[in-house]
């Protein structure tokens, strides 16, 4: 019970740590002067009104800092055409021994079912002085 619970949690933190090592995102800041207005993850920050024109030479107050968090992009993925000739050959032969160890015995046959047993001639019990108590 213990042994089947411990497998599945290790499984799933596995498939979690797969799913967050590839993710990406991007998170969005929005300052107006030292103040942080907006912080955004997965879309636009929103602005706090104060843009200037590209006609206004004064220099404008407002910044956006864009932040991307990059995941991994790239997963090894290995086919059985990438493995040496013995690994092939000790994997199939490994599969192969797994997949027929499960297959059903014919039915038992017991080769003494229709002989009795051979006559007693000595009472072994009091030859050896065995008695139950």
């Amino acid at each position: 019970m213990i042994k089947t619970i411990t497998y599945k949690l290790f499984s799933c933190n596995l498939a979690l740590l797969v799913l967050f090592s590839t993710l990406s995102f991007t998170v969005e800041k929005h300052y107006c002067g030292d103040t942080l207005i907006d912080v955004a993850i997965f879309s636009e920050a929103k602005t706090c009104g104060m843009d200037m024109d590209s006609k206004q030479k004064q220099k404008p107050c407002c910044d956006d800092d864009v932040d991307v968090v990059k995941g991994q992009n790239e997963l090894k993925l290995s086919s059985f055409e990438d493995l040496d000739i013995a690994q092939q050959k000790f994997l199939i032969a490994f599969t192969q021994s797994y997949i027929n160890g499960f297959e059903g015995l014919a039915k038992g046959v017991i080769p003494h079912n229709d002989y009795s047993p051979p006559n007693l001639v000595y009472d072994i019990q009091v030859l050896d002085q065995v008695f139950l108590i």
